[in-house]
């Protein structure tokens, strides 16, 4: 559609809206129908206006509003999406979470809670160390199925005394007949409070720090 202006406007008894020192650069809808009325009824009897010049500038506006009214329902989608992660987030404060990790806490009581990623069957073995990176437990978990596979340590060193609460660094392997290879860890820790920023709901854990909600393998 061939660009209006201020004259034609002046004639129609339109005006263009100043923004910030700037012309109105789009016709409202009410602007685009008002324009379009006079321009037909001011037409040349004998030169009528193209059909297909009519209908082209009416699929042009369309356009341009569908594509107006399309953004504005994105931005309500994304919103109540916000809300909806915000709720979901709240909901989270106070639970257990499984994630990614190669640390885990040993709480004043009870055990350690962990897991160990299998990429096939077999066995599997644990070694939990100290923040000196000693060895402080070996742990034989016997034949494991391929997947996720959850386990406990009870906080007790190899003599059977109760070690000091905190975090524990895992290292675990799969042994197949001989062959033997290390496999992922997963840490057990509860959700302190929750961020919401642009790239989705955090989840702050009390000890293992930040990790994102699209992380968490297993909520307890």
């Amino acid at each position: 559609m061939a660009a209006v202006g201020n004259t034609t406007f002046d004639n129609l008894g339109l005006s263009l809206q100043q923004d910030s020192g700037k012309k109105k650069q789009q016709l409202g809808q009410e602007e685009f129908l008002k324009l379009m009325t006079t321009q037909l009824k001011n037409q040349d009897p004998t030169k009528p206006m193209d059909n297909a010049q009519f209908l082209g500038q009416i699929a042009q506006f369309s356009t341009v509003s569908g594509i107006q009214q399309m953004q504005e329902s994105f931005s309500s989608m994304a919103a109540s999406l916000q809300s909806s992660q915000a709720l979901q987030g709240a909901q989270m404060v106070g639970r257990g979470v499984l994630v990614p990790s190669k640390t885990s806490l040993l709480p004043d009581t009870g055990g350690l809670g962990a897991g160990a990623e299998l990429p096939a069957g077999g066995t599997l073995n644990v070694e939990v160390l100290d923040s000196a990176g000693q060895v402080v437990r070996r742990l034989d978990l016997g034949t494991r199925p391929a997947g996720l596979n959850q386990f406990v340590w009870d906080g007790n060193d190899e003599s059977g005394t109760r070690m000091e609460a905190g975090t524990y660094t895992l290292r675990a392997t799969l042994d197949q007949g001989g062959s033997t290879q290390s496999v992922s860890t997963y840490g057990l820790d509860v959700v302190d409070s929750v961020s919401l920023g642009s790239d989705g709901l955090t989840l702050n854990l009390s000890g293992l720090g930040a990790t994102k909600l699209s992380d968490v393998r297993q909520i307890f």
